[in-house]
């Protein structure tokens, strides 16, 4: 299995940022790919949803407490952006190429992550089998991401480098885990 350790990186465009850190883990195994976030710290001053009883494909998680990666095949220009909620929500979308031609990827009906909340952390893992989208053989391009929504109404965005002056995890240069 090749995997790998990571830590992401706040862009917070104004005041001090809380006392927060995002640490996880990418792993895959031929088509499978396995994904762990770990938010730790003040999390009494995040805004996280409610656990939904039956997790749903969602649109808009962005603007809410989220957790993301995107996936791109090595030298193709279409990419997929996955979102996970910790209150169970999830989305897949297709891009043909740098924020154009954007569907819901209808190849996954439900992304089987779970979610384990404490006082002082947040643990959300997914497991996939990626063989409806991708081959096997192929090389992955992943950036990885979060928009952490605080309670008092602002936003922090996370990602493993911000390679522009505003956040934006679509760019390509953020792409910068080959699997």
């Amino acid at each position: 299995m090749n995997g790998h350790d990571f830590s992401l990186q706040p862009f917070f465009p104004g005041g001090p940022l809380p006392s927060l850190k995002i640490t996880g883990h990418l792993a895959r195994a031929g088509g499978n790919l396995a994904i762990r976030y770990e938010l730790r710290g003040a999390l009494a001053e995040v805004a996280i949803s409610t656990i939904a009883e039956a997790p749903a494909r969602k649109p808009g998680l962005w603007e809410e407490t989220c957790f993301e990666f995107f996936l791109a095949m090595k030298d193709a220009p279409g990419y997929w952006e996955f979102n996970l909620s910790p209150g169970g929500g999830w989305n897949v979308y297709g891009f043909q190429a740098y924020r154009q031609g954007m569907r819901e990827e209808t190849a996954f009906t439900s992304l089987p992550f779970r979610v384990r909340r404490r006082p002082d952390s947040l643990l959300v893992a997914l497991e996939l089998d990626m063989g409806s989208i991708v081959r096997t053989d192929q090389i992955f391009e992943v950036a990885i991401a979060a928009v952490i929504k605080l309670k008092d109404g602002g936003a922090t965005y996370w990602a493993l480098t911000h390679p522009g002056s505003i956040p934006d995890f679509h760019r390509r240069d953020g792409f910068i885990i080959e699997l």
